[in-house]
């Protein structure tokens, strides 16, 4: 896993057109950024199912990661509007995202059901964008235990592979502010102890999401790897500022 990544969730924000605009718009600037080219700075995009081809289209040449922003916890065949990780992969999906609150609250799916997506997602060679984090604000210690008891629960079962975790506290998404980074850097680095405790997730990564924004990466210092934005990076800019954060980041970690 490269020294830092950010990663960007187009949710269902965007309609078709705009999405392949804002694809080909985010291409012409990481051509031209140096750790982005490099590698040094790991940037995946996640647009919607109607979305990746052509975002796979937009950043032919560069290193941009497609995603997913679901997968199937079936193997091919009759699961009505499902789409399975082997498709995915075949279509050049390189990560999926699993667990978002969002799926958990609105569609009720259960740890059990995440681990199965997540083992789907590794068994074809896609990284699982794993989001866990606590429901409620709480300490930060209690925090992550109910966290890293999530983190364990959605592997279960999961064939061997690197995972990228994405902490985000659900209280804390959508929200003005982030959470506050002491109790980031608490959850956070409780998460990369699990990781590290895991022979067989060797080259996996922390990130933060929850209303993530500039200067929050260089706070939180080495308790993460990057960060996952949402609505904040629908401004190119914005999203440039992040990435010249993560530069700078990576180099620390160098």
């Amino acid at each position: 896993m490269p020294r830092a990544v950010v990663g960007v969730s187009l949710k269902m924000y965007f309609g078709h057109h705009q999405a392949i605009d804002w694809c080909a718009r985010v291409a012409d600037r990481v051509r031209t950024h140096p750790a982005v080219a490099s590698g040094d700075v790991a940037l995946f995009v996640i647009p919607t199912y109607l979305g990746i081809l052509p975002a796979l289209d937009a950043f032919v040449g560069t290193r941009v990661l497609i995603g997913a922003q679901d997968v199937a916890a079936h193997e091919p065949g009759a699961y009505t509007g499902e789409v399975s990780a082997a498709e995915l992969a075949e279509a050049g999906v390189r990560v999926a995202e699993v667990g978002h609150a969002e799926r958990r609250r609105l569609f009720g799916e259960t740890d059990e059901v995440v681990a199965a997506k997540t083992a789907a997602a590794l068994r074809h060679g896609i990284t699982p964008v794993l989001c866990v984090g606590e429901t409620e604000r709480q300490e930060a210690t209690d925090a992550s235990a109910a966290t890293i008891a999530q983190f364990h629960a959605d592997l279960a079962g999961a064939p061997a592979g690197p995972v990228i975790v994405a902490y985000e506290p659900v209280w804390a998404i959508g929200t003005p502010e982030p959470a506050p980074v002491a109790h980031i850097v608490t959850v956070a680095r409780a998460l990369r102890e699990a990781l590290l405790a895991m022979p067989d997730r060797a080259g996996s990564a922390v990130i933060y999401g929850g209303s993530a924004g500039p200067g929050l990466l260089t706070e939180l210092g080495d308790a993460v790897d990057g960060l996952f934005l949402g609505r904040f990076a629908h401004d190119i800019d914005n999203l440039a500022a992040v990435l010249d954060e993560a530069a700078a980041h990576a180099g620390a970690a160098a």
